[in-house]
């Protein structure tokens, strides 16, 4: 297995469709629908207004993603890639850790 952890709290991992790049701007589009900037009831927007959204966004999307190892190649489906969704509009330097594990 493989085990991609991002250490940040306003960017995720996933795993989806990788074939054509409508799909990522459809996620962007529609996370920006389910979490808008500028709520009134958002009292953690010192960082700006994307921050706390962005930390939502991570929150739903998630941290890490796995994918078996099969024959010393990772295991994805024919249309599968591993997506780092960047929340922030200016997000910083990220940081992953990637560990294989098993026989």
């Amino acid at each position: 297995m493989l085990q991609v952890f991002i250490k940040h709290t306003s960017a995720s991992l996933t795993i989806n469709e990788n074939a054509d790049p409508t799909v990522r701007q459809d996620f962007e589009s529609h996370m920006n629908q389910v979490v808008p900037e500028n709520q009134p009831y958002y009292r953690h927007t010192f960082e700006g207004p994307d921050d706390m959204p962005a930390h939502i966004k991570a929150s739903l999307m998630g941290p890490s993603v796995q994918i078996p190892i099969s024959n010393g190649q990772l295991n994805l489906g024919t249309w599968q890639g591993i997506y780092l969704c960047e929340h922030r509009d200016y997000g910083g330097e990220r940081k992953v850790v990637v560990t294989a594990f098993g026989s």
